[in-house]
């Protein structure tokens, strides 16, 4: 998906989807059954007992129709998104899970220990940006982690698909989902595909256990853990990965405040080097 054709570039969530862009959305069938068809991979992934209804949390659940798939698996369930246009689309659709207007970055406003598990479709890489002056995205995205970790029940599980524009923004949210408390990592659907690759963040509350495999990923490994970094992140206190690309952007922007010398930002910027000529 190019830069300028991204949809969180153009404007936030709740001004994106509005009426016209929700109504259009929801009623486009090639929109749906992509959806449908990640949504029914996320619930696989989430490894519910068998022959169980479960509750569960849908995240940033739209017009209700990774719902509707929650819904049709025999589940119970809750959504919360940001566009009320979206949510008003789920109600004319009167889907039966319970609908929240909010924000996913200013956290969670739900009991502790209630869903067996959570969902995300397309939703996580909308918190990697700053819409408003207010908003920082390490701190966001740590908000939301934390308290999705604190929703979900012992051994729960929770998994979110999304699209990441780089590396730098998958090990932005995998290392807060990590400082949140998940272990876990990522699960990428077929690799080797431009246009069928997916990204799944599969995160697990009750301890390290083995990734599900990836789907069209037998010659190559395509899921990446990240439990051995777990004991780093409660030093990091919501900052950057020292030397990482955002770590150096935010260091040079700070030096230009305090008005000195700094060079310009080019697409070698935090760009590793072998130390070798």
């Amino acid at each position: 998906m190019s830069s300028n054709k991204r949809p969180e570039h153009q404007a936030p969530p709740e001004i994106f989807y509005d009426e016209v862009e929700a109504r259009k959305y929801t009623q486009n069938s090639r929109m749906i059954e992509i959806q449908v068809d990640m949504c029914e991979r996320a619930v696989e992934l989430l490894c519910l007992p068998e022959d169980k209804s479960c509750f569960l949390l849908d995240l940033g659940c739209g017009s209700g129709l990774s719902g509707s798939v929650l819904e049709e698996a025999g589940h119970a369930w809750i959504g919360v998104d940001i566009s009320k246009a979206m949510l008003d689309v789920a109600l004319e659709r009167q889907v039966e899970g319970d609908l929240i207007h909010g924000d996913l970055g200013q956290g969670l406003p739900l009991r502790a220990g209630m869903f067996d598990g959570a969902v995300s479709i397309s939703a996580l890489q909308w918190l990697c940006n700053s819409d408003k002056k207010s908003h920082n995205p390490v701190k966001r995205l740590l908000q939301f982690f934390t308290t999705l970790y604190t929703s979900l029940k012992i051994a729960g599980r929770a998994v979110l698909q999304f699209y990441p524009e780089s590396s730098d923004q998958v090990e932005l949210v995998t290392l807060q989902a990590m400082k949140a408390g998940f272990f876990g990592g990522l699960v990428v659907d077929y690799p080797n595909s431009t246009k069928a690759k997916k990204y799944f963040l599969v995160l697990m509350t009750g301890g390290s256990m083995p990734l599900p495999k990836a789907l069209g990923a037998e010659e190559t490994d395509s899921t990446v853990p990240y439990n051995d970094k777990r004991l780093t992140f409660n030093k990091m206190k919501g900052k950057s990965l020292k030397k990482s690309r955002n770590w150096i952007l935010e260091k040079k922007e700070r030096r230009r405040r305090q008005g000195k010398l700094t060079k310009e930002d080019s697409k070698y910027t935090g760009r590793r080097r072998c130390g070798k000529f």
